[in-house]
């Protein structure tokens, strides 16, 4: 908060003129372009914007007023306003601009808001001081002037100079209310592994400024970032005894219930769930689903499961996306009989199975060895018109024949032929192996040789698999399998 500058009367910023300095915020490539998005990253710009944000990164500093000057273009503040947005990238031609600007126009709080932005977020913080003191003596600033100051000392590690910052704020004539609590603590949260500090400056602030819920969402939130669940315990409490239960106060609801969920507790969640159902603040949809959704990612159907009982028990309507993540869970577990159970509740609450819904539990079937299952399942596929995947069938037909229900994988075989799904080939060697291996030759010669005139692939893999199963039942099966691979080599030439 240094003192070496100072705005003239005119409302001009008063800075020395110096090289072009470049903070460790803006990290620069080999053509020396800035992080900051600049007039060359805008889809569109007026012109009058363009020649001046040209002026701007592409005129040494010293020369820039005199080549403004020359553009004869009378800034107006609207056009300062925009010609600030784009010059984060060049702070000291920014500042140059801005000075140049204030000869012809009084600028706009706004654009006074937008430089101190500038200038945080460029960590030249000696100007931008400079430009909070002009900004006092001209009655200016308010309270997003200090919202910015905050988040670009956070931004840049000061977190000191951030409280310090707030506690001056009342002699610059902004009253250090719990907005401005909020703001700094959410520009404090926002940096890496930092809530702990926020928590210290909410500890001693609180009892001269009360907090609201916003003030425990925002610190509830950094505590589900870090995945704190006792301080998340801790500040969940105090919350419910400052502030008590209100639906308004959701979103800290819901980050303290996925601190929960993240950090293992699910049990413990459902607890409070019923807490909150009985006090009217049940969260909705959307926290179920991400709670939900984290359960799928660790594969923990036994939590899963009352989380889900939980949720459609207080009257929330689940969508086909949260209903399929839950069945896709459920198969992952070879949990078939809850898989089944949500199929069949699918209905009642207005949401019908898609494909997806389908295929997830026909593969689990599948991977079980469940036949009869296969075999019933298949066929309800197909009257509700919702095909098996090509992947799925091919499996089908392995397993029957492997189980001893050849007749349903034959049956799914023609399916696949009378609605000419494809691609088929994967299908096709399934069937070949399969019929050759219970000892139809006859059946799978002829198949081959059909399979052969659509031009289907057989692979090559599978000819030497029917090989030495025909080789091993002697010279007339040998002679067979002998014309089929002359038959399949020269469909390849």
């Amino acid at each position: 908060m240094g003192d070496s500058y100072s705005f003239n009367s005119s409302s001009r910023l008063v800075l020395p003129l110096s090289k072009p300095q470049y903070p460790e915020s803006i990290q620069r490539g080999n053509q020396g372009k800035s992080s900051f998005p600049t007039y060359l990253d805008v889809p569109y710009v007026t012109p009058r914007t363009r020649i001046l944000c040209d002026i701007i990164y592409g005129t040494p500093v010293s020369d820039i007023e005199a080549a403004l000057n020359s553009s004869a273009i009378t800034p107006s503040p609207e056009l300062v306003e925009e010609v600030l947005k784009l010059s984060y990238g060049s702070p000291d031609g920014a500042v140059s601009f801005f000075r140049w600007a204030g000869f012809a126009h009084k600028p706009s709080i706004y654009a006074w808001n937008l430089m101190v932005d500038l200038l945080g977020k460029n960590k030249m913080f000696d100007q931008l001081w400079a430009a909070i003191r002009s900004m006092k003596d001209e009655k200016l600033i308010s309270l997003p002037t200090f919202v910015s100051i905050f988040g670009s000392y956070c931004a840049a590690g000061k977190f000191d100079d951030a409280l310090m910052t707030f506690d001056v704020m009342g002699k610059y004539g902004v009253e250090p209310d719990v907005v401005a609590v909020n703001s700094l603590l959410s520009a404090i949260c926002q940096e890496k592994d930092q809530t702990q500090r926020a928590y210290n400056f909410f500890d001693q602030i609180k009892v001269k400024v009360p907090p609201d819920g916003d003030t425990f969402a925002i610190l509830l939130e950094g505590w589900e970032k870090e995945g704190n669940v006792s301080k998340a315990k801790t500040t969940f409490g105090e919350m419910v005894v400052r502030v008590g239960w209100d639906e308004k106060n959701m979103s800290a609801y819901n980050a303290f219930l996925m601190t929960l969920v993240r950090g293992s507790q699910v049990d413990e969640a459902v607890k409070f769930l019923k807490v909150m159902k009985g006090k009217g603040c049940l969260p909705g949809l959307k926290f179920f689903s991400n709670a939900l959704n984290i359960l799928v990612k660790l594969n923990d159907s036994t939590h899963a499961v009352p989380l889900w009982d939980t949720m459609v028990g207080s009257g929330i309507m689940p969508n086909l996306i949260t209903f399929n993540a839950m069945v896709g869970l459920l198969c992952n577990n070879h949990d078939v009989d809850n898989a089944f159970r949500f199929l069949d509740e699918m209905p009642f609450y207005g949401v019908f199975p898609d494909s997806l819904t389908y295929n997830m539990i026909f593969e689990c079937l599948i991977k079980n060895k469940k036949v009869r299952e296969v075999a019933s399942f298949f066929g309800e596929m197909t009257k509700n018109e919702v095909p098996p995947t090509m992947a799925n069938c091919a499996a089908a037909i392995e397993m029957l024949f492997e189980r001893d229900d050849p007749e349903t994988g034959i049956d799914i075989w023609n399916f696949v032929l009378a609605n000419r799904v494809m691609p088929v080939d994967e299908c096709a060697n399934m069937l070949l192996i399969g019929l050759c291996t219970i000892g139809r030759f006859s059946e799978m010669k002829r198949s081959a040789y059909d399979m052969l005139d659509q031009r289907i692939i057989i692979y090559e893999s599978t000819m030497r698999t029917l090989q030495k199963i025909f080789y091993k039942e002697g010279r007339s099966a040998r002679d067979t399998y002998d014309s089929l691979e002359r038959r399949w080599k020269a469909s390849h030439t």
